[in-house]
C-alpha cells in the first residue's frame, strides 16, 4: 500500500506517512481480512463492498486514521468515533501506536461488518444542512449584475453553499469583497470554489 500518494513528499523521509507506516499497516490488514476491496481512490487507499465505498485508510500528521464514509450512521457502541473536520457524513478513527490498534482489532473488524450492512440495506445519510445567509456584499452584487446572480443559482446547492461559507466567513467587508470579485468569473463559468482540486 502506497498511503503517501498524495502528499508531496512521498517516498521521502519527510513523508507523513513513514511516521505511521506499521499503523497504516496494520489498519489495511484488519480491512483487507474483513473481505473488502482495496482500490486507490483521491490518491488514498480505499476499501469497497461490491462497488461501494466503506472506508479508506490514510494518515495525518498527529496520527493514522480509519475513516468510514457514513460513519454517522454507526451505532459506536464503544465511543471511539470522531468526526473529521467538516465532512458531515464521515466518522474516523484515529491511531498513534499499533498496540491500541491491536487492542481494539475485534472492536474495529464489528464496525466495518456493520458499515458493510449499512450499505448493503441502502440507507442513506439524511443530513439537514444549516441555510446560510447571503452575505450583504453578495446580495449588492447580484443587485447590481442579475446576470451573475443567474449563474449562481445555477450552480448546484453544494457549490453555492460552499461560495456562501467562503464568502462570509471574514468579519471584514473589504476581505468579503474581494473574495466575490475573485470568484465572478468562476461563478459565471460554472466552476465550484473546490472543483479544481477534484481535478489533481
Amino acid at each position: 500500500m502506497d498511503g503517501c500518494m498524495r502528499c508531496k513528499y512521498g517516498g521521502t523521509p519527510q513523508c507523513k506517512v513513514n511516521t505511521w507506516r506499521e499503523e497504516l499497516e496494520n489498519l489495511r490488514q484488519i480491512a483487507l481480512e474483513s473481505g473488502l476491496k482495496e482500490e486507490v481512490k483521491w490518491g488514498i487507499p480505499v476499501y469497497t463492498h461490491k462497488g461501494k465505498n466503506i472506508l479508506s485508510v490514510s494518515a495525518l500528521k498527529n496520527h493514522a486514521l480509519m475513516g468510514f464514509f457514513k460513519g454517522v450512521l454507526l451505532t459506536d457502541s464503544e465511543k471511539i468515533l470522531e468526526k473529521q473536520a467538516n465532512i458531515l457524513e464521515a466518522r474516523v478513527l484515529k491511531f498513534t501506536n499499533v498496540s491500541d490498534i491491536e487492542a481494539k482489532s475485534e472492536v474495529i473488524a464489528a464496525y466495518i461488518k456493520e458499515a458493510v450492512k449499512i450499505e448493503e440495506s441502502g440507507r442513506k445519510v439524511e443530513i439537514v444542512r444549516e441555510e446560510i445567509p447571503l452575505p450583504e456584499e453578495l446580495e449588492e452584487a447580484f443587485a447590481e449584475d442579475p446576470d451573475f446572480r443567474k449563474a449562481f443559482y445555477q450552480l448546484t446547492p453544494g457549490r453555492q453553499r460552499a461560495y456562501l461559507i467562503h464568502f462570509g466567513q471574514s468579519k471584514v467587508k473589504k476581505t468579503r469583497l474581494a473574495r466575490i470579485e475573485k470568484y465572478k468569473q468562476q461563478i459565471f463559468d460554472g466552476i465550484g470554489l473546490y472543483d479544481h482540486y477534484s481535478k489533481r
